[in-house]
Formats: C-alpha cells, sequence, structure tokens
C-alpha cells in the first residue's frame, strides 16, 4: 500500500482545524512494487545472467538451466528483503481459476537444523498432483506425476509472504493441463507466421507480438446480503428472483457518480494491482445496477492474461476487506446486464509497427490491408471454433441477450474499410490505396476544440469488432480465462498467414511483381471471408436468418458448441501450428463437457433445496395466515359482507396452491431428469442432457418462484430480493 501522510490543515469555513491525509507516493513510484521486474533482474542478477534472461525473454532464446542457480540467488535475496518466506509455482489449470501450492524456504542442514534456501531447480520444476486437477482422461487416479515449469517471460511476483513463480503445467507425459503452455505455443506460431508476412513490406522485423487489452466487468454486492443467498453462495448466481421496480431502464447507473464504499474499493484494489505491475488505467459504472468495470492498459498477451487472472483474485480478497462480494459470473441477476470481458487484440512488431494500423504510405496500407484480411480469413474459417473458445455454461445465459453480442461470430469493420475491401474486391486493377486515419471533427461551438474522429465507429452487437487499430473480441465471459479465445483465434490467425504467405510465394516464383501477387491474394481472400463481414443489427432475427444462409455457425447448445474443438479443420489448425495435439483437444473437451454437466448439476441441486426448504415453506405459512384471516372475517362478520371482504385473501390462497403444486412437481421431475442424465456414461452426451432436460425444468419453475415473490408478505421472504442486492448502500 502506498504510504499516507496525515496533515492538520485550517478550515476556513469552520474556523477549526482538521486532519487530512495525503499520499506520499503517486502511482508511477509505486508500480511494480512487488514484481520481479528488468530492473530488480538488474539489480540482483550477474550481468551476463541477466543479459541471458534478457534474450530468453525477448527473442525466444532456450533458457539454460545452468543459470537458473544465479536467478534463483538473486530472486531469493529479493524475496528476503520484502520479507518472503514461501515460494509457489502459480499456474492455470483447467478449472477456470489459478492453482498454488507453497513451500517454505527451508531445508535440513544435516546438522539438526535448519537452513533457507532456494536452489535454480526448485525454481524451474515443481510436481503437483496432476491427477487432481481436471485431465479429461490423461491422467488417472493412480497416475498422480505431472509437472509445473517456469514461464521466464512472465514476471516473479509477491503476494504476502510468498513468491509467486508463473509457470506452464503438463502431465508426465508431456500433454499441456492448463490454459498457459498452449498459449505460449499460439504465440509462438503466430510470430513465426506474422514476421515472415512482414518481410514482404519491413526486412528488418525480427519478432511479432500479439497483444492484449482486457476490459473486466463485475458486479458488487453486500457481504451481508450475498450471505443469505445460498444459490449465489454456491452458484454464482440468482436462480431465483423478480424484476426490481428500478433497475437499470432510466439508463443512470452507467458513467454515473462512483459510490462512496465502491470508491474506495477501488482505491485499494488499483493500489495493491499497480504494486504487482498491472496497469490500471479505467474504472467506471456499467450499464447495469452495482455493475462495475476496469480496464488496463494493454500489454504482450501472456503477461496481459496473467494479470487479469491474478486480478480477479485480488478483487475476491479486497472485496471482502471493504463488506463486499465480487460476482463475476456472467449473468447473476436476470432482467439486467451481464458482465463480460472484452478482449482488445492487435498485432505489433518489435520495431514499432502496430500491424493492425494504418500507415503512411500505400504500401504500408497494404501491409494494413493483408493483415485485416487474414484475420478475418481466420475468424471465417474457425468461426464455430472461436464460439467454443468463449461458450461456458455461465457465458451462455448472457450471449444473446440485448447487452451481449448474439452467438453468431461475425466481425464489423466500418464504413470506410468496408469500402476499400469492397474496391479491392471489385477491381481488376493492381492499385493501391490511402486508408485516412483520424479524422478532423469541428463543432459549432467556438469554446470546444476540434475532435479527432476514428476511421470507423463501433458497432456494439459485433461480437468482433475492428476499432481503428485492433480487433475488439466482445463475446468473452466476465469469469473467463483469456487465454482460452487468445489460443484460438492467434492459432488461427498463424494459420491463415502461413496459407497466404504460400500463395504469393508461388506468385512470386513464377514472375509475377511481389505487389501484384499479394493484391491477386488479397483480393480472393476478400471475396471468400466475406460471409463474416456483417455491418447491421447482430440482435435482430433477421440476422440469424441471415447468418445460417451465409453458413456461419448459428449453433446455441454449449455442449455442442465444445463440438467445433473436435472438427477435423480444429486439430489439423491446432497440429499444424504445434499448438495442441489431438490427445489435447480431446481430453480438453472431456473436461469442457464435464464441467458444463457439474455447473448445471450444482445449480439444480440448489434449486431444488431452495424451492422446497425456502419457497414452499414461506408461501404456505403465508397461505396458513391468510386462511386465519379468512376464518376470523367469517366468525365476525355476517357470511355476505364476509364473501366480499376475503374474496381477495381467497384468490391468493388458491394462487399460492396452484403454484406451490407446480413448484413441487417440477423439482420432482427435475430430480428425475438429473437421476436420468446421470445414468449417461458417456460425457458429451451427459451434458447435452443436462442442456436439454435440466437446464430448461429450472427456467419452468423459476417463473412460478417468481410470481410467489410478488404476492407473499415481504416480512416473511427469506432471500433478499433484487431491490437489495442491486443498490449500494
Amino acid at each position: 500500500m502506498a504510504n499516507l501522510r496525515f496533515e492538520v490543515v485550517a478550515d476556513a469555513f469552520n474556523k477549526k482545524a482538521v486532519e487530512v491525509i495525503t499520499p506520499v507516493e503517486r502511482p508511477s513510484e509505486f508500480f511494480g512494487k512487488n514484481v520481479f521486474n528488468r530492473a530488480k533482474m538488474y539489480k540482483y542478477l550477474p550481468r551476463e545472467v541477466y543479459e541471458k534472461l534478457i534474450d530468453v525473454i525477448d527473442n525466444g532464446a532456450r533458457l539454460d538451466r545452468s543459470m537458473a542457480d544465479a536467478v534463483a540467488k538473486g530472486m531469493k535475496q529479493w524475496a528476503d528483503e520484502n520479507g518472503v518466506t514461501h515460494y509457489t509455482h502459480w499456474f492455470q489449470p483447467l478449472t477456470e481459476g489459478t492453482a498454488e501450492k507453497h513451500d517454505a524456504f527451508i531445508e535440513h542442514d544435516g546438522k539438526g537444523g535448519m537452513i533457507e534456501e532456494f536452489s535454480g531447480k526448485l525454481l524451474v520444476q515443481q510436481e503437483p498432483d496432476a491427477s487432481s486437477f481436471p485431465n479429461g482422461g490423461i491422467r488417472n487416479t493412480f497416475e498422480a506425476r505431472g509437472y509445473s515449469a517456469w514461464d521466464p517471460t512472465s514476471p516473479v511476483f509477491i503476494i504476502d509472504d510468498t513468491l509467486c513463480i508463473p509457470t506452464i503445467f503438463i502431465s508426465y507425459t508431456g500433454e499441456a493441463l492448463d490454459y498457459k503452455a498452449p498459449l505460449l505455443r499460439s504465440l509462438h506460431a503466430v510470430n513465426e507466421a506474422a514476421t515472415a508476412v512482414c518481410h514482404y513490406f519491413y526486412p528488418e522485423v525480427k519478432k511479432v507480438i500479439s497483444n492484449l487489452g482486457w476490459e473486466q466487468e463485475y458486479f458488487l454486492v453486500d457481504e451481508g446480503l450475498y450471505s443469505a443467498r445460498p444459490d449465489l453462495m454456491l452458484t454464482g448466481r440468482t436462480l431465483m428472483g423478480h424484476d426490481s421496480a428500478k433497475n437499470q431502464q432510466m439508463d443512470d447507473h452507467y458513467f454515473g457518480a462512483i459510490p462512496e464504499r465502491v470508491q474506495a474499493f477501488m482505491k485499494d484494489l488499483e493500489i495493491q494491482a499497480l504494486e504487482l505491475g498491472i496497469p490500471c488505467k479505467t474504472r467506471h459504472n456499467e450499464v447495469a445496477p452495482n455493475q462495475f468495470e476496469l480496464a488496463p492498459i494493454f500489454e504482450e498477451a501472456n503477461i496481459a492474461i496473467d494479470h487479469n487472472m491474478l486480478l480477479m483474485s485480488l478483487m475476491k480478497k479486497v472485496a471482502r476487506r471493504h463488506g463486499f462480494r465480487v460476482l463475476l459470473h456472467e449473468k447473476p441477476f436476470a432482467g439486467v446486464n451481464g458482465s463480460g470481458k472484452h478482449e482488445n487484440w492487435s498485432l505489433a512488431t518489435d520495431t514499432g509497427v502496430l500491424l493492425h494500423g494504418p500507415g503512411k504510405t500505400p504500401e504500408d496500407n497494404l501491409r494494413f490491408i493483408v493483415f485485416i484480411v487474414e484475420t478475418l480469413m481466420a475468424v471465417y474459417k474457425h468461426n464455430g471454433l472461436l464460439k467454443a473458445s468463449i461458450m461456458s455454461a455461465t457465458n451462455a445465459h448472457r450471449l444473446g441477450g440485448n447487452e451481449a453480442p448474439p452467438a453468431i461470430v461475425s466481425s464489423f469493420l466500418g464504413r470506410q474499410l468496408t469500402e476499400i475491401l469492397d474496391h479491392i474486391a471489385t477491381s481488376d486493377k493492381d492499385e493501391l490505396f490511402d486508408v485516412a486515419g483520424k479524422l478532423g471533427l469541428k463543432l459549432d461551438i467556438p469554446e470546444i476544440p476540434e475532435l479527432l474522429i476514428d476511421n470507423t465507429d463501433r458497432n456494439r452487437t459485433s461480437p468482433f469488432a475492428f476499432t481503428g487499430n485492433r480487433f475488439e473480441f466482445r463475446a468473452v465471459g466476465s469469469e473467463a480465462n483469456c487465454a482460452s479465445a487468445m489460443i484460438v483465434l492467434n492459432t488461427a490467425v498463424a494459420e491463415a498467414l502461413q496459407f497466404f504467405k504460400q500463395r504469393v510465394d508461388v506468385l512470386i516464383e513464377k514472375g509475377e511483381d511481389k505487389i501484384s501477387a499479394i493484391l491477386e491474394v488479397v483480393r480472393e481472400d476478400v471475396k471468400t471471408c466475406a460471409p463474416i463481414h456483417f455491418e447491421g443489427n447482430g440482435y435482430s432475427e433477421e440476422w440469424v436468418e441471415e447468418a445460417k444462409r451465409r453458413g456461419l455457425d448459428c449453433e446455441t447448445s454449449c455442449p455442442k458448441v465444445f463440438e467445433r474443438y473436435l472438427d477435423e479443420s480444429a486439430i489439423r489448425m491446432f497440429e499444424s501450428q504445434n499448438v495442441m495435439t489431438r490427445k489435447e483437444l480431446e481430453a480438453r473437451n472431456e473436461v469442457k463437457w464435464e464441467t458444463y454437466t457439474k455447473k448445471i448439476q450444482i445449480e439444480a441441486r440448489v434449486f431444488g433445496d431452495l424451492s422446497m426448504n425456502h419457497i414452499i415453506p414461506v408461501c404456505t405459512h403465508y397461505q396458513s395466515r391468510l386462511a386465519k384471516n379468512v376464518q376470523s372475517m367469517f366468525d365476525i362478520f355476517p357470511h355476505e359482507t364476509a364473501e366480499k371482504l376475503t374474496s381477495r385473501n381467497k384468490k391468493i390462497i388458491e394462487e399460492i396452491a396452484e403454484r406451490t403444486q407446480i413448484i413441487e412437481n417440477g423439482v420432482e421431475e427435475l430430480v428425475e431428469a438429473r437421476r436420468v442424465a446421470n445414468r449417461i456414461e458417456d460425457e458429451h452426451l451427459k451434458a447435452i442432457a443436462y442442456h436439454d432436460t435440466v437446464a430448461p425444468k429450472m427456467e419452468e419453475i423459476r417463473y412460478h418462484i417468481d410470481k410467489l415473490e410478488l404476492i407473499v408478505a415481504d416480512e416473511l421472504w427469506t432471500l433478499p430480493k433484487y431491490r437489495e442486492l442491486l443498490f449500494v448502500r
């Protein structure tokens, strides 16, 4: 935390002294305080070791294990100076979260005592239990060995008293059991393919970097109210609950003044995030009540993904200190916007050229068009797979809603770029072209300066939109690991660029001019990927029909969407780019199907418990109270008068009886549907059964529970309502 200075200053209005707290340090002064970054490497490592390690990080040189002891020694010295007593290999298994096992810096000294040490062997490698993490059958329960291995391209950091070492996680037989190993392979693949294409334009380029800027949306709820909702505690979302009379319909929360308690939480979170090297830039209220967003400056994709996983863990811890719980579920409340995680992706060279940004010369603009079109080719060819990379049991609630892109992947480019591509497709001339950058916009208000307008507007209904110098993948879920989408996108783009270069080289070998050859292949690809290009309203029903005619993947069933990972075209792509093998893909799909089933299974069990042990007892208690009131009316008043006075209560009694009976019957059917699905041994078919028979039954029952919430006396309803959960106090 930043140091604070307490000062006594004069309050002229109230004529008294007041104590004011002012920060001593600026964010730039403590940024990266708890990170073993390059400055600390330079300070704590021998010069030769430092240079070798930087060569590994910057140029992909092979890591020499002989220097690991020197690196470990420097890290240990830095850690000691910061009060660290333990270390851990920090990795990202297929659980959507992170994992860590803490070991102390102690060993026997051979004399009956202990010494503190940290060797290169301990830095480079650890052995977690591979059978206890999701592995899709790659490891049996009795085959427990797996390895975590240091990733030197992502900086080591300190959390509390522990040195955290980012690592990959693989099985004893070499298959990846995490997100980072295939991510690093995909980054290597797109680097090689993009660098080769770059050499048509910039021979001096040695490396292409995949950049990522994520935007993290989340909800905050009071911890006390959270604890009174078993569904929130166990599933991350409210399985029942009627709309609040006021939610987001007034559009008054978006970009509104941040509530004081939330502001305090945000400040605390940002300070700790900045100390961990997470470059927090933006914070604001999102559309739904109690929904907020945090976004950093873009970084190299591997580091950005580590930072996002670290931030999600950090924000949960910080929130509890402020009396909140963070909800990262994509749709914790029905009827209001859910939370996503927009991934702003681009490619850049080691010489500083942003490959998805317009250039200053016609040839530079041709480079820009090449990378735009080949990205579109990748998205077009693998649009179903890209959707599978962001699909989950939780994100399925959000996709297709009015606040999120539809479950159909398409790309918006904007008017100017669309016109250029249309011209390339229809022209038979090998001519270069200009691409305008930011344009000036003068307003008829003399006090307002000229505005710089991007060369494309935004289409918020587009899942994969070009936004001026990058693509924004808007369909990613709030609690997802960013790596899942980045693995698919980078691998698909690498494949597209490779195929592009193969065809251009063939034409050049035949004697065609380089520029003519590039334009010829680009023209062909513009026509091929045209179906993925859509500028209209992605929420409309007309677009669903149009997308089907274009041959785009329109499947919405989560378990069936996962099948795209096992398409022959997907397997061929992953294997050709050395990112994942068929065996790894099959195992990951087993994990995906099993995870889907378990999440719906848990929801169904919680839902049945709440229905029978909370909802029905409360409703029948209120029904009994009304019945006593009716009986009392007949005891007091003449029969005709009592009939009039009790007519409303009798209708409510009757409605409660009808709806509780429907709920009881529905829960019995829900249990039976779950029982039938559980008998299915094949994980794929079981997941489909849960999607088709179990999940819909909960929605049917919920309708009646939400209606009962409106008529049962407020003081009897045991679950906090939306109007209480959705507004910070």
